[in-house]
């Protein structure tokens, strides 16, 4: 199944250049994931029983080679939140993107939400790429929902006039 990209955007920063950099990444990094050898391991880790750490395995490599560092400690130290991390981390100039990736809670326990609240509060980075699965199913006896569009659906919001957060763009990948 190919990866799918939704890109959701401020509209007062699609013209920057900080903007044009975030989105160069954010394509070079669907490329990647949309090569038929990393569509199957993400298809292979998008099995029941099998955690978000499989899938960050899948591509993790790659991540890095864009500069994208694992759970980058220090980000959220003016918080009193414990443990608060993001899975991966790029700084971009004055700013940052923050990578996670999701699997079995992404609905269920509101982790695309903890997502969009980490990057919100975070001053180093103003910038999500959230991976979430196209279709989840919990066992192999459930029914699989479409996580992407319940994602992308909850997130669009965020993204209209009058409900702005920190976050400045959000691109949400269905793997």
């Amino acid at each position: 199944m190919a990866v799918l990209l939704e890109k959701l955007v401020q509209p007062r920063f699609i013209n920057t250049d900080e903007f044009r950099q975030v989105d160069s990444i954010g394509d070079l990094l669907h490329k990647h994931l949309s090569s038929p050898e990393i569509e199957q391991r993400l298809f292979e880790a998008n099995q029941p029983g099998n955690s978000s750490y499989k899938v960050q395995s899948s591509f993790l490599e790659y991540a890095e080679h864009l500069g994208f560092v694992s759970e980058k400690k220090g980000l959220f130290e003016n918080y009193v939140t414990s443990g608060l991390r993001p899975d991966y981390f790029l700084k971009i100039g004055d700013s940052g993107i923050l990578l996670e990736v999701e699997r079995g809670k992404t609905i269920m326990n509101n982790m695309d939400f903890l997502d969009l609240w980490k990057c919100h509060i975070c001053s180093e980075a103003h910038y999500l790429f959230l991976m979430v699965p196209s279709r989840l199913a919990h066992n192999s006896e459930s029914n699989t929902y479409n996580t992407f569009k319940k994602v992308v659906d909850r997130m669009t919001p965020f993204f209209k006039d009058g409900n702005y957060t920190n976050v400045r763009a959000l691109f949400v990948y269905g793997y």
